[in-house]
């Protein structure tokens, strides 16, 4: 179905019928849950960010210092998943070829081979994203929003579904790069994660300190089911009302004035481009999937307005400052948008 089929699956029989197959699917979905967190203890916010991204056919960028599981988090959801995947750890003398692939020259046939990179798989893990320069950094660019690389003259797509899960440390600053805007924008989600509870951390230290070690995980579900439920979530439906409640929420971070916000206005340096409004609707329909719902409510969006437009918005030196941060920021203007 195509992105213009919400408007008539608003009668109650057509929302009817997809709660039913959304019943269905999300058992799956849960399956898949289930087995992740038979590995990872805890960071169920972190968890579920990446089952909605999955599902919205998006990309992540997971911020934490070190220890928080989130490589282990991105392996463990790939290996419950019968799909490929590779790690790329990112490092200063990283080329773009190491990503992406080359043109290799074979005597025998002197001819040039093409020789693919670690990008050709399904889940790409791109650990420490920001120790590696812009020109690594960017030759991942195509590959996100396109879904296909260029080595030489050629053109290859890469096999769907496709994710790029990006890891970076906030604290270390030596020997690290700040992403370019342009890529840190192709990035549905950036979530930024916390330290556990005291409990999650007695759990996660008697996981680790067992015979055997924190066990292996099952591969649960495979790519088909994964485009079925892809499929499911572009259903959803997303009424009028909800669709303006996102254009004025990303319209306040652009002209803060034209919504009683006149003070944000020397704060923020730059509002959030068009891809928030487009990944703010996808991410809410792919939370309302996790719910069980065929419908997006105000209150779905803003669950994800954080992890979908955080990471889109510039602040000034006048708020840095002020020590103002963007989730303040966020959250002035998620309490002054009027909700539906």
């Amino acid at each position: 179905m195509t992105e213009n089929t919400d408007q008539p699956i608003n009668s109650a029989e057509a929302l009817r019928q997809l709660s039913e197959k959304i019943k269905l699917e999300s058992i799956i979905i849960q399956k898949l849950r289930e087995e992740v967190a038979k590995i990872i203890v805890g960071q169920d916010y972190m968890i579920d960010r990446l089952l909605i991204a999955l599902l919205a056919d998006g990309h992540v960028l997971l911020e934490g210092v070190p220890g928080l599981a989130k490589t282990l988090a991105i392996k463990t959801l790939a290996q419950a998943i019968d799909l490929d995947f590779s790690r790329i750890q990112f490092t200063p003398d990283l080329l773009p070829a190491d990503v992406t692939g080359t043109m290799i020259y074979q005597q025998k046939s002197e001819k040039f081979t093409v020789k693919k990179g670690p990008v050709f798989a399904n889940f790409v893990l791109a650990d420490e994203i920001n120790r590696a320069p812009a020109k690594v950094q960017s030759a991942l660019l195509e590959a996100m929003q396109e879904k296909q690389i260029t080595i030489g003259e050629e053109t290859f797509q890469l096999p769907l579904p496709f994710l790029v899960l990006a890891t970076q440390n906030p604290i270390e600053q030596e020997g690290t790069y700040p992403l370019p805007e342009a890529q840190v924008d192709r990035f549905m989600l950036k979530v930024v994660l916390g330290y556990p509870t005291k409990e999650e951390e007695k759990m996660i230290i008697r996981a680790n300190v067992r015979k055997g070690g924190i066990g292996q995980c099952n591969k649960v579900i495979g790519s088909t089911d994964i485009l079925r439920a892809r499929e499911l979530v572009r259903e959803i439906y997303l009424d009028e009302k909800v669709e303006q409640y996102i254009v004025d929420l990303v319209y306040a971070t652009r002209t803060p004035e034209s919504y009683g916000l006149g003070f944000l206005q020397p704060l923020i340096g730059f509002g959030c481009s068009p891809r928030a409004s487009i990944n703010l609707a996808l991410a809410g329909k792919a939370y309302a999937f996790l719910q069980g719902r065929a419908f997006v409510t105000p209150d779905d969006i803003r669950a994800i307005t954080n992890d979908v437009m955080g990471h889109r918005i510039g602040l000034t030196y006048e708020a840095e400052a002020e020590n103002v941060s963007v989730s303040d920021v966020l959250k002035k203007i998620v309490d002054r948008v009027e909700v539906p």
